[in-house]
């Protein structure tokens, strides 16, 4: 278990936040990886935070002009260098055993596609009750009905799936990436918590469902090219199935 893992890390305005979603990869059992984060553009801190770690697999990227978190990681996917792909976004944080665990799962599995449950926090880090899992294995199909997995746990096996570029979409560029992978494998859920995702007034699910709605309409129409009738009926079918996921894959329980 030495194979390299690249994390790909966009970052913009992260100041408050990614020191801990750095530690949280300093902290990881499985020590082959590097960190690829690329800054769009942030005017604030976040640069001179990022700077603070003197560990080499950290490797820091600048876009002088904002570009987008679908080409940020269009950018960052062309230079990694290993084996696995990883996704961590710099508002979130992981498990320390994240890596070691997923890793083993794949391999064990001998899958090239997986994701892993999560759990929800808020801006002062403090645990909601919310655990979000997803169906044990997603088809090609059942990735075009909802993008069940969260992006900070979502990993590839670059040597089975190649490179990976989407279209420049604004929003849902993540999902796009998935719709891509899935032509290549299977994706597997590894049944236990392994990361932290942030509720702030920044993230996507903070947005109004009209807001989102129209977002998963562009990437259909525009990023996978599909006609507008059949943009229509796949935003729809989305919309339920996001429905079901609430109901069926996210679980509640006692913080204390």
């Amino acid at each position: 278990m030495n194979d390299l893992v690249s994390i790909i890390t966009p970052a913009l305005n992260s100041a408050r936040y990614i020191g801990e979603c750095i530690q949280s990869v300093l902290a990881q059992s499985y020590t082959a990886w590097e960190m690829l984060i690329i800054d769009d553009g942030s005017t604030d801190e976040t640069r001179d935070i990022v700077k603070r770690y003197a560990d080499k697999r950290i490797k820091y990227y600048r876009n002088e002009q904002q570009q987008g978190a679908a080409l940020s990681r269009n950018a960052m996917l062309r230079e990694a260098q290993g084996r696995w792909i990883a996704f961590l976004d710099s508002d979130d944080k992981w498990e320390s055993n994240k890596l070691e665990h997923q890793i083993d799962f794949m391999e064990r599995g001998g899958y090239a596609f997986s994701y892993t449950c999560y759990r929800e926090i808020d801006e002062s880090s403090a645990e909601l009750g919310n655990m979000v899992g997803g169906p044990k294995r997603i088809s090609r199909q059942g990735m075009m009905r909802f993008c069940w997995p969260g992006c900070l746990t979502v990993m590839y096996d670059a040597t089975k799936v190649g490179l990976i570029q989407i279209a420049d979409i604004a929003k849902n560029n993540d999902y796009a990436m998935w719709l891509q992978v899935i032509k290549k494998a299977d994706c597997h859920l590894l049944p236990e918590s392994t990361a932290y995702y942030r509720r702030h007034s920044g993230s996507i699910s903070s947005h109004s469902y009209l807001t989102m709605t129209m977002w998963h309409y562009r990437l259909f129409r525009d990023a996978m090219q599909m006609s507008a009738p059949y943009s229509v009926f796949c935003t729809l079918r989305n919309l339920i199935f996001g429905t079901l996921k609430k109901i069926v894959y996210v679980k509640h329980y006692t913080v204390r």
